[in-house]
């Protein structure tokens, strides 16, 4: 090799050198542009999990605090159905000896609780209290809760028992079908209470 080969050939070496090391430099700018990226992204993602977490907070405390209202709101619904029925233990005509709240009883896997209750001699009558009664509570009371009082109450089972749905607030429709199911509505009409049970049914 001559000696000008050998010059070029080291001309070129430092030539790509040179090149590599700007692409080397290159590279590494990326790479350090990059980092400055994903950290901001993950302090971006670790505000908005803070966001995320507050809102989260504010959230579970309107939870709670709608669920009090609710809460509060059926046991009004229910303190004022029980004072007005122990006033006056009567429901479709029928007198009840005694009257009782919260009557509550387990059975193996069962269990199940009952805002009223009202007894006499050999008929009983269930009354489920809501502040603001729908459909669904209808339904719970005909198709499961009375089912569950003849299974956890046995002593009670050649009773007659009555089905009386009890609210501050009742919607027509709601009304007309406690009225084909044969179950009494309870409502407040001013200060005193008013009961619809003209289909009254034994279950």
């Amino acid at each position: 090799m001559t000696d000008n080969e050998l010059k070029e050939l080291v001309a070129g070496l430092a030539v790509s050198n040179a090149e590599n090391a700007e692409g080397l430099a290159k590279i590494s700018a990326l790479f350090k542009e990059t980092d400055e990226q994903m950290k901001r992204t993950d302090e971006q993602m670790k505000r908005t999990d803070e966001q995320m977490k507050r809102t989260d907070e504010k959230l579970e405390r309107i939870g709670i605090r709608i669920g009090n209202i609710a809460d509060n709101n059926g046991m009004n619904a229910e303190e004022y159905f029980f004072n007005s029925l122990e006033a006056k233990p009567f429901l479709g005509g029928i007198k009840y000896d005694d009257v009782k709240r919260n009557v509550y009883s387990f059975k193996q896997k069962l269990e199940d609780e009952y805002d009223i209750v009202m007894y006499n001699g050999n008929c009983l009558a269930l009354i489920e209290c809501k502040y603001k009664a729908h459909e669904n509570d209808l339904r719970k009371l005909v198709d499961k809760k009375v089912g569950n009082f003849k299974e956890l109450f046995p002593y009670y089972k050649d009773y007659k028992i009555y089905l009386g749905l009890a609210s501050f607030s009742f919607y027509p429709e709601l009304e007309e079908m406690a009225k084909e199911k044969g179950v009494a509505v309870l409502k407040q009409k001013g200060d005193v209470m008013e009961i619809v049970a003209e289909n009254l049914k034994a279950y």
